[in-house]
C-alpha cells in the first residue's frame, strides 16, 4: 500500500533508525509515517521530515510528552519550538531543530516536524493528491488508508472561500489602497499578502487544482500550470532583497529576544 521507506539521504538514517522501535514500543501509539516533501515529492537538502504519530484516542498529549522527552534525550536537540496546546484539539505538534541556526542554510537541514494525533478516520485516512503517499514507519494493524476525501467536501469548502473572496473583493483592494495611500507600507504588504495574492492563489487553486484548493502558497510551483505560478511570482512584493532582509529582520528578533529575556 505504501511506498518504501527511503530517502534520496543519509543525513535523517539516524532518526529514522530509532523511530520505527520507540513507536512500536510505546502501548498508546499505533501507526507512523513520513509526510511532507518525502512523500509529495521535491524533498532536498534543505527539507525537514514530517513525522506523523496516531495515538489511542486520549493519550495523544501525554505520549507526545514521552516521545519528545525521548528525542531530547537521544539526540540532544539544539532547539525545540512546541506549538500551543490549543493548535490540534486531538494532540501536540513541535519542531525538533537537530543543528543549530538551520536558518543559515550553511549545511543541509536536520529539522523534524512531528506531530502526534489521535488516530481516527480524520487522521489515518489519506488522500494522496493532497498529502502524497506516506513513507510507513509503523503500522501493524493497517490503520493507514490511501483514499481520497470526499469530492463534495472539498468543492464545499472551495465554494465557501472563494465566496468570502467575492463578497470581500471590493472592501480588499479599498483596505490594500488606502494603506499605500497613507504611506503606511508595513501595513499594506501585510493587508496585500492577506487579501490580494493569498485570496488570488486560493481561486487559481480551485480552478488547476481543486483537491489542494486551501494549500496557501505553498507547493505553487508544482500544483500550478509553470506560466500562472510565474505570473503570481511576478506580483510579490521586493522579493530581489529578501535574503538580505532576511537576515536583517531575524537579527533584530534576536537581540528583542535577549534583551526581552
Amino acid at each position: 500500500m505504501a511506498a518504501p521507506l527511503a530517502l534520496p539521504t543519509d543525513r535523517y538514517d539516524d532518526l529514522l533508525a530509532w523511530l520505527p522501535g520507540f513507536v512500536a514500543d510505546d502501548p498508546d501509539l499505533r501507526c507512523a509515517w513520513l509526510g511532507g516533501s518525502a512523500a509529495t515529492g521535491g524533498f532536498d537538502e534543505w527539507s525537514d521530515i514530517d513525522v506523523v504519530v496516531l495515538a489511542t484516542p486520549g493519550t495523544a498529549a501525554s505520549a507526545y510528552d514521552r516521545m519528545l522527552a525521548a528525542i531530547r534525550a537521544t539526540f540532544a536537540p539544539d532547539h525545540v519550538w512546541e506549538l500551543p496546546e490549543p493548535t490540534w484539539p486531538d494532540g501536540r505538534q513541535c519542531f525538533v531543530n537537530l543543528q543549530a541556526r538551520a536558518g543559515l542554510l550553511a549545511e543541509p537541514t536536520r529539522l523534524v516536524d512531528l506531530a502526534v494525533l489521535e488516530v481516527g478516520d480524520t487522521r489515518r485516512v489519506i488522500d494522496v493528491r493532497r498529502h502524497g503517499t506516506p513513507l510507513v514507519l509503523h503500522d501493524p494493524d493497517g490503520l493507514i488508508e490511501l483514499r481520497h476525501d470526499d469530492p463534495e467536501e472539498l468543492a464545499r469548502g472551495a465554494a465557501a472561500a472563494n465566496d468570502q473572496s467575492r463578497q470581500r473583493w471590493a472592501t480588499a483592494e479599498w483596505l490594500v489602497n488606502r494603506a499605500v495611500a497613507r504611506d503606511q507600507l508595513p501595513e499594506a504588504v501585510a493587508l496585500y499578502l492577506r487579501f490580494g495574492l493569498t485570496p488570488l492563489v486560493q481561486l487559481l487553486r480551485t480552478k488547476h487544482c481543486p483537491e489542494r484548493h486551501d494549500y496557501g502558497l505553498r507547493y505553487l510551483h508544482t500544483d500550478l500550470p509553470s506560466d500562472v505560478a510565474a505570473r503570481v511570482t511576478a506580483l510579490l512584493p521586493g522579493t530581489d532583497r529578501l535574503r538580505e532582509l532576511s537576515a536583517e529582520c531575524f537579527a533584530w528578533q534576536a537581540e528583542l529576544l535577549a534583551d526581552l529575556a
